[in-house]
C-alpha cells in the first residue's frame, strides 16, 4: 500500500529515512533548512516543499528528525491536522511535554546505514490510534516496536539501551587494553569476547525477575566471589598501567554491598545502590 509522508530534516538520518520511504514506494515530500540537501532525494522521486509548513500540510503523516526539540518547535505547525512521528533525539520529559493528540515519539536504535533493514528496530510510544494508522508506513524504516501510550517511554528506553551500548563497548575496550598490553591482539581476543556476551545475556534475563521481585539470590555467583575476582581485575589493570577507574567502580559496588551484609547475594543486588545513589 502506498502512503503520503513528509520528512522534516535531512541530515544523515533524516535523508536515510526519506530514502527508505522512497524505496518502499511511498510518496515522499521533503524539507530541510538547507535547501541543497533536498536535491539527491528529489532525484530519487521525492517532492521538495517550499517551506516546513508546506511540507507538514502535504501529507497525513509527518516524520520529523531535526537537531533537537527547540529546533522542531520552531518549525512545527501548531495546527498540524495529521500524525506527527517525532524521531528527534531528546529526553522523556521533552517527549511528554511535546505530546498531544496524534503524536508518536520514536527512538531510532540504529545508525543511518541500518535504516530500511528489518533487523534494525525503532522504538515508538504515544497515541496508540495514530501509531496503528502509521505502523505499515513506519515498517519501511525498521521493525516498529510499540512501547505503549506513554509518549516518554521511547526516549527513556532509547537512553537506557544506549547506556548498555556504552558500558559494553567501554568494557570491551578496557579488556582489549589489558590483553594487548601483554602482546595479544584485539582481533584474536574479540571472538572470545563476543562469544562470552551470550552467557552474559543469559545472566541479564535471569536478573530481570530478581530486579522486579527485589530478591537477589547468589545462585550463579555471590558478591563475595565477585569481590575476590574483581581484586584480580583491578590488580591486572594497575600492573599494566591501564586506567583502573572502571574496574574500581565495579569493585566499590561489590565491596559496599558486602560490607552492608549482602555478600551471599548475587550481582543483581547492585541495583539497590544505583537506586539510592
Amino acid at each position: 500500500m502506498q502512503y503520503d509522508v513528509a520528512v522534516l530534516g535531512l541530515g544523515q538520518m533524516g535523508s536515510a529515512l526519506a530514502e527508505a520511504f522512497l524505496k518502499a514506494g511511498h510518496r515522499v515530500t521533503v524539507w530541510n533548512r538547507t535547501e541543497a540537501k533536498t536535491a539527491p532525494l528529489v532525484a530519487q522521486g521525492a517532492h521538495a516543499a517550499s517551506s516546513a509548513l508546506a511540507a507538514q500540510r502535504s501529507a497525513p503523516v509527518v516524520v520529523a528528525c531535526v537537531l533537537d526539540y527547540p529546533a522542531l518547535k520552531e518549525i512545527l505547525d501548531p495546527d498540524l491536522p495529521g500524525i506527527l512521528v517525532n524521531l528527534t533525539s531528546g529526553s522523556p520529559e521533552q517527549a511528554r511535554e511535546m505530546a498531544g493528540p496524534r503524536y508518536v515519539d520514536g527512538g531510532i536504535m540504529t545508525t543511518p546505514p541500518g535504516i530500511g533493514d528489518q533487523r534494525s528496530m525503532i522504538l515508538y510510544s504515544g497515541d496508540q490510534d495514530a501509531f496503528d494508522e502509521a505502523r505499515n508506513l513506519l515498517s519501511a524504516l525498521a521493525e516498529p516496536v510499540n512501547l505503549g501510550a506513554d509518549p516518554g517511554l521511547a526516549a527513556l528506553y532509547d537512553t537506557a539501551l544506549l547506556g548498555i551500548m556504552w558500558a559494553t563497548l567501554t568494557g570491551w575496550l578496557h579488556a582489549s587494553a589489558l590483553v594487548t598490553a601483554d602482546g595479544a591482539t584485539a582481533d584474536h581476543f574479540t571472538p572470545l569476547a563476543t562469544r562470552w556476551l551470550g552467557p552474559v545475556a543469559g545472566f541479564i534475563s535471569t536478573y530481570a525477575e530478581q530486579v522486579d521481585n527485589g530478591s537477589y539470590p547468589g545462585s550463579d555467583a555471590t558478591l563475595d566471589v565477585h569481590l575476590a575476582t574483581l581484586d584480580h581485575l583491578v590488580h591486572a589493570s594497575e600492573v599494566r598501567k591501564i586506567d583502573a577507574t572502571l574496574p574500581r567502580l565495579f569493585h566499590d559496588y561489590a565491596r559496599q554491598a558486602v560490607e552492608a551484609g549482602h555478600g551471599t547475594d548475587g550481582w543483581a543486588r547492585i541495583i539497590e545502590q544505583l537506586r539510592t545513589a
